[in-house]
C-alpha cells in the first residue's frame, strides 16, 4: 500500500468517527464538545479513537496555514482534538485572546487553539500529537503572568494548565514533609490549604503568589526566604514532567535526574511541569515585618549582606529591599515605606548629605500566638543592634502570616481598581553581582532612575552557594550576588511612545552594564537571536543545547522564549 493510500485510509477512519460524533448530542458553547453516550451506543458502539498517527492526517490540511484557515476551520480542528482528550478545546475568539496575551502586555499572538487539560494524559496526548505534525509548537501558560510573550505560540496550541484537577496531598518521607501539588496551582491556594489543613508551608516563596508552581519551577522562584533556603527550585524534591516527545515522566536527584535538573530553571524548553513534590515546614502564626531607612547604600548593602550570611537564629526570616525617590511621590518616593496607613515618613529624620535616591531594608521575623510580646521584642532589637539605618525612620506592623506573604495581593487588589494592573507592565529583572553592585548602583539608580519607574524597584542580595548548579538557572559570579527588580507600572491605556520608551530604557540599562562590564544575567530572560542567549548561557550553552536535543528534539515546546526554532516534520 502506498503512502498516499494509507494516509487516505486514516483520514476515511477520523472522519467516520467523526461524523458519527456530530450526530450525538453535544454543546458548541466555545467549541468545548462533550458528548453524551446512550445505552443504544454502549451495545452498538462506534469506532474507537483513532491513534494521533490517524488523528494528525485529519489535521494536517489544518496545521499547513493555520493564520488563514483558522477562522474556517477551527471548529472542526476542536472535534478532531476533543476525541483524544478528557479536558476541552477552543477556538472561541475570547480564549484566543485570552492565550494570545500576558501580563506584560508588550505582545500578542494568536495561537490556533486554547486546551484545557484535564490532567498528564491529556498534556502527552497534545504533545504527541504536535509531534506527528508538521510544524505545531506548544506553549504551557500558567497565569499569564510573563513579561514578553514567553509563554505564547503563533498558531500553536496553547495549555491552559490551571484547567488540570489540583487533588493536594501531603505525604511524609524520611520524617520530611512534602506537598503533592499539579503544576497549575497557583502558591497562594497551596499555601492557604497547607497551613489551614496541616499548619505547615512551603520553605520558598515568590512575593507575588498569584503564579503557579509549574511556571515558578520553570524559572526560579525567588523571594526574601531564599537566602536562607534557597529558590524554589532549591526546594522540590520530585517532578511529573511531560516531555517534548510526548513521554510523561517522574523524575527527581535519583531518578531521570538529567531531566530534573534540565526542567528546574529551563525556561519550559525540557518539558512541562503537571506536577511537583514542594518541601513543608511547620507554619508560623505571625510576622513582625520591619522597614529600615538608609541613606547610603554602602550601608544599606553592608548590612543586608550581614543578615543573609548570619547563621539561622541569629538572623532575620526573611530579608528583602528595595530603592526609592527622595520626593513625595505617591508611587516611587517616600510615601510608598511606611507600613500602617496611620504612619507618616517624617524626612527631618534624614542627614542633609542624602541624595536624589534612598534605600529600605525589608526584614520580618517569624513567631507564634502564644509568645510573649516582651519576647518578640527582646528579639528583635537583638537583630537590629548594629544595624546602621536612619534613626527615626523605622516602620514596623504585626500581622498573621498568610497575611504577610498574601501582602502583593492587597497592591493587586488596588491597581486593578485603578486600572493599572491590566496596563502594560515593562518590567526588567536582573542577577547582579557582588562586586559590580556599587557601580550599578551609581550608573543606574542614581542617575538614570533616579526618579524612579512608576513601581517598585528591588534591590536585595542572596547566596549563590543556596542555588543548585545543576539546574538550568544561570548566575553572575560570586558567591553574593543581587536581584535586581525593576517592576514598572504605567497609567491605564498608556501611549504607545510611553510604552516604547520604557522598553528602550530597558535596553539602555542592559547596555551600560554591557559598556561597563557589570556582571549580570537576566532572570526572566528575554532575547531575540542566537547570539544573546549564547553570551547568556556563557559555557553552559552546550549543556543546554544538549538537554534540547534530549528531551525536545524537535523544538516545538515553550517557542515563546525565542531560543530555539521548530524543526519540521517532512511527511
Amino acid at each position: 500500500m502506498s503512502i498516499g493510500s494509507e494516509l487516505q485510509q486514516d483520514i476515511e477512519v477520523v472522519t467516520q468517527f467523526t461524523n458519527t460524533q456530530k450526530k450525538k448530542k453535544f454543546s458548541h458553547s466555545h467549541f468545548f464538545i462533550y458528548f453524551s453516550i446512550s445505552k443504544k451506543e454502549r451495545e452498538n458502539p462506534p469506532p474507537p479513537p483513532p491513534p494521533p498517527a490517524m488523528m494528525i492526517a485529519y489535521l494536517e490540511p489544518f496545521l499547513q496555514d493555520t493564520d488563514s484557515r483558522r477562522p474556517h476551520d477551527g471548529s472542526a480542528l476542536c472535534e478532531a482534538l476533543q476525541i483524544q482528550l478528557q479536558g476541552g478545546v477552543s477556538t472561541d475568539s475570547r480564549d484566543i485572546g485570552l492565550a494570545g496575551k500576558d501580563f506584560g502586555g508588550l505582545h500578542s499572538v494568536a495561537p490556533l487553539a486554547l486546551v484545557t487539560p484535564a490532567g498528564a494524559d491529556d498534556v502527552a496526548k497534545v504533545v504527541k500529537s504536535a509531534v506527528q505534525s508538521s510544524n505545531l509548537t506548544v506553549a504551557a501558560r500558567g497565569n499569564g503572568h510573563s513579561i514578553n510573550g514567553q509563554a505564547m505560540t503563533d498558531g500553536g496550541l496553547v495549555l491552559d494548565m490551571r484547567a488540570m484537577e489540583d487533588n493536594l496531598r501531603v505525604v511524609t518521607i524520611n520524617e520530611f514533609c512534602y506537598a503533592d501539588v499539579s503544576g497549575g496551582a497557583l502558591w497562594e491556594d497551596v499555601l492557604k490549604r497547607c497551613v489551614s489543613s496541616y499548619g505547615l508551608a512551603p520553605r520558598s516563596w515568590t512575593d507575588y503568589l498569584s503564579l503557579t508552581v509549574g511556571g515558578t519551577l520553570s524559572n526560579a522562584g525567588v523571594s526574601g526566604q531564599a537566602f536562607r533556603y534557597g529558590p524554589q527550585i532549591s526546594n522540590v524534591a520530585e517532578l511529573e514532567v511531560v516531555t517534548g516527545k510526548g513521554d510523561t515522566l517522574i523524575c527527581s536527584e535519583n531518578e531521570n535526574s538529567e531531566l530534573f535538573f534540565s526542567v528546574l530553571g529551563g525556561l519550559g524548553q525540557f518539558g512541562i511541569i503537571t506536577r511537583a513534590r514542594v518541601l513543608l515546614q511547620p507554619a508560623p502564626d505571625m510576622v513582625r515585618w520591619i522597614r529600615l531607612v538608609y541613606d547610603e547604600f554602602e550601608r544599606f548593602a553592608h548590612d543586608a549582606e550581614s543578615l543573609i550570611r548570619r547563621p539561622e537564629g541569629d538572623s532575620f526570616d526573611y530579608v528583602e529591599g528595595f530603592v526609592f525617590s527622595n520626593n513625595d511621590d505617591p508611587l516611587t518616593g517616600r510615601p510608598t515605606v511606611p507600613l500602617d496607613s496611620n504612619t507618616i515618613f517624617n524626612s527631618s529624620y534624614l542627614p542633609e548629605t542624602a541624595g536624589s535616591v534612598l534605600y529600605c531594608l525589608e526584614v520580618a521575623v517569624h513567631y507564634r500566638n502564644n509568645d510573649q510580646v516582651s519576647t518578640v521584642d527582646t528579639d528583635v532589637e537583638r537583630l537590629l543592634s548594629g544595624l546602621g539605618y536612619v534613626k527615626g525612620l523605622r516602620f514596623q506592623v504585626d500581622l498573621s502570616y498568610i497575611q504577610f506573604l498574601s501582602r502583593v495581593k492587597r497592591a493587586e487588589e488596588e491597581a486593578v481598581a485603578n486600572g493599572v494592573w491590566d496596563a502594560p507592565h515593562p518590567w526588567l529583572n536582573l542577577f547582579v553581582s557582588k562586586s559590580d553592585i556599587a557601580d550599578f548602583d551609581r550608573l543606574v539608580f542614581k542617575t538614570l532612575l533616579k526618579n524612579g519607574v512608576g513601581g517598585p524597584m528591588l534591590v536585595y542580595p542572596l547566596l549563590r552557594s543556596k542555588w543548585d548548579s545543576r539546574t538550568s538557572v544561570v548566575l553572575p559570579e560570586g558567591e553574593v550576588l543581587y536581584l535586581v527588580a525593576l517592576l514598572r507600572f504605567t497609567p491605564p491605556n498608556p501611549e504607545l511612545a510611553l510604552v516604547d520608551k520604557l522598553v528602550e530604557q530597558n535596553r539602555e540599562i542592559i547596555n551600560i552594564c554591557n559598556v561597563n562590564c557589570i556582571d549580570f544575567k537576566l532572570y526572566l530572560p528575554h532575547y531575540h537571536s542566537e547570539k544573546e542567549w549564547k553570551l547568556h548561557f556563557g559555557n553552559h550553552w552546550s549543556r543546554f543545547v544538549e538537554r534540547k536535543a534530549l528531551f525536545d528534539p524537535i523544538a516545538l515546546l515553550a517557542p515563546g522564549q525565542k531560543i530555539f526554532t521548530r524543526i519540521s516534520r517532512k511527511h
